[in-house]
């Protein structure tokens, strides 16, 4: 999971120690787009060197492991499983998170650049805070251990048809930007 305790861990540090969850994950109902699996690296804000690897692991199911420092550092090694969902011109991800962060769910966007970059997105969770205050999206803020939290109930059909509003565009904040690995 460090690869999404990097992901936790920025949105805290970026947001406040708030994070945006689900109560539930996305289908597994659609493939992942076939750059998206390979070798990724990139230097974390403490010029660590990170490495991700992408696999399939079932059906529309995927895995990725991360590694700290070295790729050779299987004793650091963290793997998570995720799916994937294409809706309007986003990409998402959904993973299960562990039981401290309340046991649901993290969805994140995600791109592809042309630059063969792979670019991770959280949602800013005082925009969605607002978005539960104005009745657009349903669900409750939740104490989580670095911060307050919000877990959004609302069907996910209603949630991705909000993300998918063009006007709602600016809920997204950068998290993590990769490069292949063969390109250092």
């Amino acid at each position: 999971m460090k690869v999404w305790r990097a992901v936790v861990a920025l949105s805290f540090l970026l947001l406040g120690g708030c994070l945006v969850t689900f109560k539930d994950p996305i289908p597994a109902n659609e493939p992942a787009p076939i750059p998206l699996l390979g070798d990724w690296t990139r230097k974390d804000e403490w010029g660590e060197r990170q490495y991700l690897e992408i696999s399939r692991s079932g059906s529309n199911l995927y895995k990725a492991r991360s590694f700290e420092g070295s790729k050779d550092n299987l004793e650091g090694m963290e793997e998570f499983g995720f799916t994937v969902a294409h809706h309007g011109r986003r990409w998402y991800l959904s993973a299960g998170l562990p039981k401290k962060l309340g046991a649901n769910f993290a969805i994140a966007g995600f791109e592809l650049t042309t630059d063969n970059e792979l670019v991770v997105y959280n949602l800013d969770v005082e925009r969605i805070e607002q978005e539960l205050q104005g009745g657009d999206l349903q669900g409750q803020v939740v104490e989580l251990p670095d911060g307050d939290g919000v877990l959004i109930t609302s069907p996910l059909d209603v949630v991705f048809g909000w993300l998918d509003d063009p006007a709602n565009s600016d809920v997204f904040v950068e998290v993590a930007r990769y490069q292949r690995s063969n390109q250092e």
